[in-house]
Parts: C-alpha cells; sequence; structure tokens
C-alpha cells in the first residue's frame, strides 16, 4: 500500500492495531490497558503525550500503573544515571512479564541510539519486545502492528531523519498549559554533551505549523504554552525561508486567547538583542530566562567548545536585568569537568555571585561514551568534585532565598496548576518567573490566572492569598 504522507501512513496503521486490540478486549472481556513512563527532559515529556496520544486512538486505557497491557519507557542518556535507572526498572518488569507474557514492553528515546544500549538489551534484556529511537517516535503504531501481527521482537532505530510528523494524536497532561515542539535535534556538540548524536541535527518546523498548533491548542483550553528546543535561539536557520526565534515569538503572541509564552532553552552563544527586545515589550512572553552557563572558566568554556567566555556570558544577565528589570534567570552548572582546577571552580562561583540566579540545576560531570569529553584526561577525583559540588549548592542556595524575599509582600500574577498534595485546601502555581506559590483555593480554579499576594517567602517557593 502506497501513502501520500507519513501521517496518513500512521494514520492506517492506527486503524489496523485498533481492530487487532478491540478483538483481543472481546477475547479477555476487558479494556487493555497502557502505561508510558517519561525520563529526562521537557522534550521527552512532549514526545510522550505523542505516544500516548497514539496508544489511546488505538484503544489502550491509559494507566499509570506498570502491570499495564503495554509499558513503554521513553529513555534519557544525558548522564549515566538515567541509563541505570531503566536497567533498574526493566529488572522489575521482567518479574511482572514472567506471570503475563502476553504483557508488551517497550523502550524508545535517547538511551535506544547508544549501540552499546541495544547490544546490552539484546543479550540480557530479550523480554522487550519493541525497540525505537528518537527519530521515529511517530512510528509506534506502525512498530505495534508488526509486533502484534508476528509475535516477535522488533526493533527499529533511525541513525537520523530529517523527517517531521504533523497530526498525530497527542493526549496533554494538563488541559491549560503545553509544550510545543518548534524544532528537533542540536547542531552545537559541546564536548560532555550526547544529545546531538542522540536527537540527531537541527530541523525546524515551519512557523506557519507552529502558530496553527498553538492556535488549536488556545481552542481547547490552553492559556500557556512552552516553545520546546534543544536550541531555541538557533530556531529558523534550516527553514527554506529563514526567520529568527525573536519572529516567530512575535508571530505566536498574535494568538487571540493565550495568556503565556514560555520557552526553553537559550543558548548563551546566540542570544540575539533582538530576542531580549521582543521578551521586554512583551505583555505574553513570561518573565524568565533559562540561560545554561555550564561553567564559570573561560578556559573550560573553550574545552567544552560553548563559543563564549566568561564576560560575554556576564555582558549577556547584565543587558537581561537592565531590559526585563523583573526576569527570573535560571541555569545549569556542571561540577568537576576534566581538567576543573580550583581556579576553575571559583570562576564559576564568582559568575554564581554576580549573575545573582534565581534557581540552578547544578550536576555532577557524567561522563558519556562517544563524547570528546570522555576521552579526555585528568578526570578530576570523586572527593574533590563532591566537595565543590557541595560549596556550589550552598552558595546557589543562599542567593536563591534572598531572590526569593525581594517578592515577599508583592501582588502577583499567577497561573493555578494543581492540588496541593501536602496541604489541603491548598492550590500551587507559577508566576511569571516560574517561582512556585502555594495558597488557598477551589480546585476550579485550576488553569485560571489569579491575583495573589505572596504572604511568606519559603527559599525556593511563597505562601501566598489570593486577592481580588
Amino acid at each position: 500500500m502506497s501513502f501520500t504522507n507519513e501521517t496518513d501512513k500512521q494514520k492506517y496503521y492506527i486503524e489496523k492495531c485498533r481492530d487487532l486490540i478491540a478483538a483481543k478486549e472481546q477475547k479477555l472481556g476487558r479494556k487493555l490497558t497502557a502505561c508510558v513512563v517519561t525520563f529526562g527532559c521537557q522534550m521527552n515529556f512532549k514526545d510522550s503525550e505523542k505516544l500516548m496520544g497514539i496508544l489511546s486512538q488505538i484503544g489502550y486505557q491509559e494507566t499509570d500503573d506498570e502491570h499495564a497491557d503495554l509499558v513503554l519507557y521513553n529513555t534519557c542518556t544525558v548522564r549515566e544515571n538515567a541509563n541505570l535507572k531503566i536497567y533498574g526498572r526493566l529488572g522489575y518488569l521482567s518479574k511482572i512479564k514472567e506471570k503475563n507474557p502476553e504483557m508488551i514492553i517497550g523502550l524508545c528515546g535517547c538511551m535506544m541510539q547508544e549501540p552499546q544500549v541495544v547490544e546490552k538489551l539484546n543479550k540480557s534484556y530479550r523480554f522487550v519486545d519493541i525497540i525505537f529511537g528518537t527519530h521515529n517516535v511517530f512510528q509506534l503504531a506502525e512498530l505495534l502492528y508488526d509486533r502484534l501481527i508476528g509475535g516477535h521482537r522488533i526493533e527499529d532505530i533511525w541513525d537520523g531523519t530529517t523527517e517531521i510528523v504533523e497530526d498525530l494524536p497527542t493526549i496533554r497532561k494538563y488541559d491549560f498549559k503545553s509544550g510545543v515542539n518548534i524544532m528537533y535535534g542540536c547542531n552545537n556538540f559541546c564536548s560532555y554533551c550526547i544529545v546531538p548524536y542522540v536527537r540527531g541535527r537541527e530541523r525546524s518546523r515551519n512557523p506557519e505549523d507552529i502558530v496553527k498548533e498553538v492556535e488549536e491548542l488556545v481552542s481547547n483550553g490552553v492559556v500557556e504554552v512552552m516553545l520546546l528546543g534543544q536550541n531555541v535561539n538557533s530556531y529558523g536557520k534550516t527553514l527554506d525561508n529563514p526567520i529568527s526565534f525573536a519572529k516567530l515569538l512575535e508571530m505566536v503572541e498574535q494568538v487571540e486567547g493565550l495568556e503565556r509564552i514560555r520557552f526553553m532553552t537559550s543558548h548563551p552563544k546566540d542570544l540575539s538583542d533582538e530576542l531580549i527586545k521582543v521578551m521586554a515589550k512583551s505583555k505574553k512572553i513570561c518573565k524568565q530566562m533559562h540561560l545554561p552557563l555550564q561553567s564559570g572558566s573561560s578556559r573550560l568554556l573553550k574545552i567544552m567548545n560553548r563559543h563564549y567566555n566568561k564576560e560575554q556570558y556576564l555582558t549577556l544577565v547584565e543587558k537581561l536585568r537592565k531590559e526585563i528589570p523583573d526576569i527570573g534567570i535560571t541555569t545549569d552548572i556542571i561540577v568537576g569537568f576534566p581538567g576543573e582546577t580550583e581556579e576553575d571552580f571559583e570562576e564559576t562561583l564568582d559568575v554564581v555571585e554576580k549573575a545573582q540566579y534565581d534557581s540552578a540545576f547544578t550536576f555532577i560531570y557524567s561522563k558519556r561514551s562517544g563524547t570528546p569529553a570522555a576521552k579526555m584526561p585528568d578526570q578530576v577525583p570523586e572527593d574533590v568534585v563532591k566537595d565543590r559540588f557541595d560549596r556550589l549548592l550552598s552558595l546557589v542556595n543562599s542567593i536563591s532565598k534572598e531572590k526569593t524575599k525581594a517578592l515577599e509582600g508583592s501582588v502577583q500574577e499567577v497561573l493555578v496548576e494543581e492540588v496541593n498534595k501536602k496541604i489541603p485546601g491548598y492550590v500551587s502555581g507559577r508566576l511569571s518567573n516560574n517561582s512556585v506559590v502555594h495558597f488557598p483555593a477551589d480546585v476550579s480554579l485550576i488553569g485560571s490566572l489569579v491575583n495573589v499576594k505572596l504572604e511568606e517567602a519559603k527559599g525556593f517557593y511563597y505562601m501566598g492569598e489570593m486577592v481580588d
């Protein structure tokens, strides 16, 4: 059978799978269930919404119970610990499958793009039924059909792709907010990072398709979107008619009914003055910027292949604070990169002091095979890394605490996101700068924007009271 496009092909396989699942349900006398478990970044969570959307259209009932008829792990491989976590979970699933041989176990995502991982799965985890990578997530229905018909393991991992498949079903976690992919892949090749090897080269979606998706989301009740890309500042460079990320933001801002726009992640090397100006004048773009530092040492930044130095980074922070005074700036920092000296580390502490981050994600360097950094000499001793990590964390926490206090007593607009699981009668939401606020309110307000007085700063969050 021939198809005019990939979307039509996958819709055909969704229908074929639906017939098979319906027949199986009739035989068993119950609904079949599916559990999609996500590891890693916002991009992975967005992929999982698509995966669950496909499974739902096939006829599976969503569950978070890993005793389901189909369990799919969407994996991450940014750090070694992520891989170890998956192997541990697979050990748990093997015992469940022994009791339920009809159970289907699938693995997809970044971890599957590593040849040594697939080799290990083939050797030690033969009970896994479906294995596919990051480039053909959209093929789930087709791969599942092959498994249901053939009864044998399906393994289909692409080295790369230029394909962007639109208009497949999605099940969103939230009714009122959603991630929107604007691009895929990464061209930066930071020396410590495996992402370009597992996600492939940059490919941008057409701006018209992005705006159309946002319009559809808003018509279905979404008030906040998160524009997603490994480096959103590179958006549009691969298009036939290139446009800047700043221009895309202006187009998205025109969508009526949309209240908030977020994005991640911004690479410091190409954060433009144009983007800062668009953010400064916007009424919808949230006053938040995630700007990964990784290291404050210009020497290490060069080895990391980051394409900026300490001074350039601090100049960017200064520009952001000047043009957008109430902006919240967050960052990523790696401790223990190969060859990091005490002097290098103190440069990092100096940037943290000067940048005054609202919060920071701090990581101990994780060696990823296939990256240049994995082969570098002078790997930093574990005890030294731990000491530096603790010192960095202490500084980050103390600054965050002070930054939070600055808004104490003010009234701020909060998007109500969920019921507070720890305090009865309370809900939790986020400010424009992404800070979390807990306050008493009715569950019916979830998805609404309300004014809240920030009564008490608690270090990383606020306790508040709703006001008219």
